[in-house]
């Protein structure tokens, strides 16, 4: 005879779904950019105190240095660089960043490509971006290297 109380038989025949929270559901984003040079991978990422030390320096806002209608000056994407590595790798100074460029030129780098491929994805994962613009963004510039 069937038993006419309680839903255990039921909720046993069905199956289970894992639940997924929405913490878990949402895409999370890299915890650093690597730039790679001379075959060591420095940690860039642009933490809170960094971002408002650039934008006093700059008296504006970092999205508006790095998406102006040109590439931004060799020396501010330096010092973005700089401020990026510097939490990950104390003591980093200006000097340190300018010799990592001038080796990563030695190895084929270029402006352009340090604005794409090292500038704009540390900006990515810093959070400036929804990682729908961030994926979005890096397919553009993936396509402007391909054009150049």
């Amino acid at each position: 005879m069937e038993r006419l109380e309680g839903l255990d038989e039921e909720f046993q025949e069905e199956e289970t779904e894992k639940v997924t929270s929405i913490e878990e559901a949402k895409k999370k984003r890299p915890p650093f950019h690597y730039w790679e040079v001379a075959g060591v991978q420095h940690k860039m990422k642009l933490n809170t105190g960094m971002i408002t030390k650039l934008e006093n320096k700059y008296r504006t806002n970092i999205m508006t240095l790095v998406t102006a209608n040109d590439i931004p000056p060799l020396g501010v994407m330096l010092t973005i660089a700089q401020a990026a590595i510097e939490p990950w790798e104390h003591g980093t100074t200006f000097d340190k960043v300018t010799k990592l460029y001038d080796k990563w030129l030695e190895e084929g780098g270029n402006q352009f490509d340090f604005m794409a491929k090292v500038i704009m994805p540390t900006m990515a994962v810093s959070g400036f971006f929804t990682p729908a613009m961030a994926e979005s963004l890096m397919k553009d510039l993936d396509q402007a290297d391909v054009i150049l």
